[in-house]
């Protein structure tokens, strides 16, 4: 039974490599640091108004926080995604996928992310207990815990866009990989 487990487990890496090998094709033209860069200025200026529009949040009929959030969640979502395709294997792949400098680099983003959400998370928990007796007091609490959590999430992926250096355009050639 081990045997047949260890071979399905081995089967499904090689499957991930390959899709791995696909990503890491795609946008070849994108793939430059000044790219990369401008993608994580987009997420955090979103990742800001998703807490701008947490902020600004009541039950009532308030059109301006539904285009902030919205429109906050769909640019940020979009780039993000981009983000994460030019960022490669570091920001989601599995350790195997990596070599040493990418497994040490996506370590470090990784750690990094983890504090900042641990920050993040008590800042929403004051947060909750200065508006916890207002009007709305726990759904804007969630509002914000959420929009901190989303922008909590986003940082390993916005610092390795920001920080890595350019891609060597040979790695990307056809026949290489």
């Amino acid at each position: 039974m081990t045997s047949k487990l260890t071979a399905y487990w081995e089967r499904q890496l090689d499957k991930m490599d390959e899709r791995q090998l696909r990503q890491d094709r795609q946008l070849p033209g994108w793939r430059t640091r000044k790219h990369r860069r401008a993608l994580a200025a987009v997420v955090s200026a979103a990742d800001l108004g998703l807490i701008t529009g947490a902020a600004i949040f009541t039950t009532g009929d308030d059109w301006l926080y539904g285009a902030v959030w919205v429109s906050s969640m769909l640019v940020g979502a979009s780039a993000f995604v981009l983000l994460r395709i030019l960022t490669g294997r570091m920001s989601g792949g599995f350790s195997r996928l990596l070599d040493e400098r990418e497994r040490e680099w996506r370590h470090r983003v990784t750690y990094l992310g983890f504090q900042i959400l641990s920050y993040l998370m008590i800042a929403a928990m004051l947060y909750c207990l200065l508006i916890a007796h207002t009007e709305d007091g726990g759904v804007r609490g969630a509002m914000m815990l959420s929009a901190l959590l989303v922008t909590g999430t986003t940082i390993p992926t916005i610092i390795l866009g920001w920080a890595l250096p350019d891609d060597d355009p040979e790695d990307f050639e056809e026949g290489k990989a």
